[in-house]
């Protein structure tokens, strides 16, 4: 997977269902702010990756690329 990972901040309610789903992706500090630990998704990921970017409540993340 070429793709990389975009977060809309505006949106991003720090719910954490993306690092529930890939922790090695997002982070959540202790106010509840998103971190992206990595941008790109290695391909053995992708797929996990994907799915914690679908799972956004709030659509508050996407693939570019």
């Amino acid at each position: 997977m070429s793709a990389r990972i975009v977060v809309d901040r505006d949106r991003c309610e720090g719910l954490g269902m993306c690092e529930a789903m890939a922790p090695d992706y997002f982070e959540l500090d202790d106010d509840e702010q998103m971190s992206v630990l990595r941008e790109a998704p290695s391909p053995e990921h992708g797929g996990r990756v994907a799915a914690a970017v679908a799972s956004c409540p709030v659509q508050a993340l996407s693939l570019a690329g």
